[in-house]
């Protein structure tokens, strides 16, 4: 007869479990304090709800475990003029907050280092191990018109432990004061899912140039009065769509984003990204059906990467990303122009000369002057994502 209890015990734990599985599956917990829907983001951390805080970066410390060095003197394919290094001299967390600051070469080698010494890059650690081999990125041998870059700086990233798709992001920061520095905080695919740059997508939540005086050929201030925000995509390195979807806010005259913080903000939904600047809406893109393929209006003759996408019309960024924090230094793909003029001293380099990181270091002497020790750190106080 004890059998009954048992049996009638398992068959309530059966339609307990039922219950509550065909509760998951239709994407929420019922129950007597909520009953609300997961958010459409995805993140490394799981399921969240919609304005559930899924990312909180307040730098009370440098979370190691969070953030990973680039090793490189690639350049970004830009020809940036940096080292990246994994060093406290060019970032560390102070009175909660992340200082991404340059150093110089030749402080650390001695200046005739820089056209003959050789850099390997890379060490037995893990943490320690060159990220890029490219354009001379892991081991490069000087010479007196191809000289070792001659800035340390740093780039970070949570590549490998916090990545998401779709979500509203919010960053405060100070940018850096300095001739010929280049501060960016984007995003970047976790899987090139789609295949390499830009096939898989970017999104540039903030680019800037720390010139005090630099102007274009309209005469816009393009130094530290401007900000850029920019989405790239695109099948292959020639073909990317970025210009329409390119967006530039400047201050008032005299308000330069390097005097204060500021909030950079990105909404990112299944149907839209929207760019902000303390709570002010800079820019919005709405793709439609046929999705930033057609939006850049690329060649009928090429292969759309994006056709088969699940999300057709957001593809790339329809994938989970990642954070990155970085300061660049010069540069020979036109970010800083040869048109461009200042008021205070002249651009040391051409970019197409093959001396430019030479030109660039021999001009020390006007840019150096304007790199006042932490006032030309890009300072970052948080970085807070939410889903949606």
């Amino acid at each position: 007869m004890a059998i009954f209890p048992n049996f009638r015990k398992c068959i309530s734990y059966f339609i307990f479990q039922h219950v509550l599985l065909q509760t998951f599956s239709n994407g929420y917990i019922s129950g007597p304090a909520s009953s609300k829907q997961w958010s459409v983001t995805e993140s490394t951390n799981g399921r969240a709800r919609p304005g559930e805080l899924i990312f909180k970066e307040e730098f009370n410390n440098l979370d190691l475990g969070v953030w990973s060095h680039e090793i490189t003197m690639a350049g970004g394919g830009n020809g940036e003029f940096q080292i990246y290094a994994n060093n406290r001299s060019n970032s560390y967390v102070k009175y909660g907050k992340l200082y991404v600051k340059p150093t110089l070469t030749a402080d650390i080698f001695g200046e005739n280092f820089l056209s003959e010494g050789t850099v390997h890059l890379g060490g037995p650690a893990p943490a320690d191990q060159c990220t890029n081999s490219l354009w001379d990125g892991c081991m490069k041998e000087a010479s007196r018109s191809n000289i070792i870059n001659p800035v340390v700086s740093a780039r970070l990233r949570t590549a490998n432990a916090f990545a998401f798709k779709y979500g509203k992001v919010e960053v405060k920061a100070k940018l850096p004061t300095g001739d010929w520095l280049w501060p960016a905080i984007w995003l970047l695919p976790e899987k090139n899912f789609y295949g390499s740059w830009p096939a898989s997508g970017e999104i540039d939540l903030l680019e800037s140039r720390g010139n005090a005086e630099l102007y274009d050929t309209d005469n816009v201030h393009i130094g530290v009065e401007q900000i850029a925000q920019t989405l790239h995509f695109g099948p292959f390195f020639s073909k990317n769509g970025w210009e329409k979807t390119h967006f530039e806010q400047n201050s008032r005259r005299g308000e330069g984003y390097n005097k204060a913080f500021h909030l950079y903000q990105l909404e990112w939904t299944p149907d839209r990204i929207k760019f902000s600047v303390d709570n002010e809406p800079v820019a919005e893109v709405i793709p439609s059906n046929g999705g930033f393929w057609e939006l850049a209006g690329f060649p009928n003759n090429m292969e759309n990467p994006w056709r088969f996408a699940e999300n057709a019309k957001m593809a790339p960024f329809d994938q989970k990303f990642y954070i990155v924090v970085g300061l660049a230094v010069g540069g020979t793909n036109s970010y800083f122009p040869d048109s461009a003029t200042s008021t205070s001293s002249r651009k040391p380099w051409n970019n197409e000369s093959p001396t430019a990181k030479r030109d660039f270091w021999n001009g020390r002497e006007q840019w150096l002057k304007t790199w006042k020790s932490e006032d030309a750190a890009l300072i970052v106080d948080y970085i807070r994502v939410w889903a949606i």
